[in-house]
């Protein structure tokens, strides 16, 4: 996730809320190395991160259960799957696509790097 947050303008992202999970253990390096604040959502109440509740559910809708093991997931799947997310229009984005909005955030030389 370093690595990741590293590759991104650093302005694009302010926090992040996590879940309870272990693969969050290393939440203080992550918030010390990018300068991101860190939150967690309180067990057992998934309305403190409705929006990622409801796009956990339409990404089982496309193929990806809970339960998965992503170590044997074909990565061409998962990069159809994010692009089919990423290219819908949300009501909370005024009807742009989470791309568009994205990508109004980011330079035409920072795209190229990611690219």
């Amino acid at each position: 996730m370093n690595s990741w947050l590293k590759s991104v303008p650093a302005h694009l992202f302010k926090s992040i809320t996590f879940d309870c999970g272990k693969e969050f253990s290393n939440w203080k390096s992550i918030s010390n190395i990018n300068d991101i604040d860190i939150y967690f959502a309180d067990p057992g109440t998934p309305s403190q991160r409705g929006l990622n509740e409801n796009s956990n559910g339409l990404l089982r809708k496309d193929g990806l259960p809970k339960k998965m093991n992503f170590n044997e997931v074909d990565e061409s799947f998962i990069h159809a799957v994010a692009s089919k997310r990423n290219n819908i229009p949300r009501k909370s984005l005024n009807y742009k696509t989470p791309l568009e909005v994205f990508l109004s955030y980011v330079e035409s030389d920072v795209l190229f790097r990611l690219i």
